[in-house]
């Protein structure tokens, strides 16, 4: 097969497209794992809410752990459907990578706050806040830098201020602004996107 000499017109275009493709593929990748992640974080939160505010008992905690568990799941999902559909690229991998990181950071700091007195919803807030615009950043996605900006900066800080299981209810109220929020908005622009085409 004969490779054609493309003109340095035709090669901006070309790039341009692929760009496009990969931003539009990303887009529509990206809005799921922030609606699951979200309700399920948001779930959580709540049902440890009612746990404590029910018994009072702190083994109601360890429910946190079933986020990680379920997203380990969900990325195992996922990456194996993906594997068949689509070739990753670097951005994949790179936001994979940002996760990978963050989410290590943050099940350590869990684990370790069973042992050492840690303010660790605010931590996991500004972790999870600070790799969402990290991956907006990435993926150039302003919203996402808005939401994981605000989240970390803004209203993590709140976790300090308020004590005690209410700290859940805000936990709860920070994952929905950081990820379902943006996470429908993905949403309805890719579902537009796709209807256009």
């Amino acid at each position: 097969m004969e490779e054609k000499q493309l003109n340095s017109e035709e090669s901006l275009e070309l790039i341009t497209r692929m760009i496009r493709q990969t931003r539009s593929r990303v887009e529509r990748n990206a809005a799921q794992p922030f609606l699951v992640m979200g309700y399920l974080t948001v779930a959580v939160s709540i049902a440890v809410w009612f746990a404590l505010r029910a018994t009072h008992n702190p083994i109601w905690h360890l429910l946190w752990f079933v986020i990680p568990i379920a997203g380990l799941f969900y990325n195992g999902i996922v990456r194996r459907a993906n594997r068949e559909k689509a070739v990753t690229t670097y951005i994949d991998r790179v936001v994979g990578y940002v996760w990978w990181v963050f989410g290590s950071a943050a099940v350590l700091c869990s684990l370790l706050s069973f042992f050492v007195r840690l303010d660790i919803l605010f931590i996991i807030l500004l972790l999870m806040g600070l790799a969402t615009a990290l991956t907006g950043l990435v993926t150039r996605f302003r919203l996402c830098v808005v939401s994981g900006m605000v989240s970390a900066l803004l209203l993590a800080p709140v976790c300090l201020f308020i004590g005690g299981i209410d700290q859940c209810l805000i936990f709860a109220a920070v994952f929905a602004v950081m990820m379902v929020i943006p996470g429908h908005i993905l949403d309805f622009k890719c579902r537009r996107l796709c209807s256009e085409n």
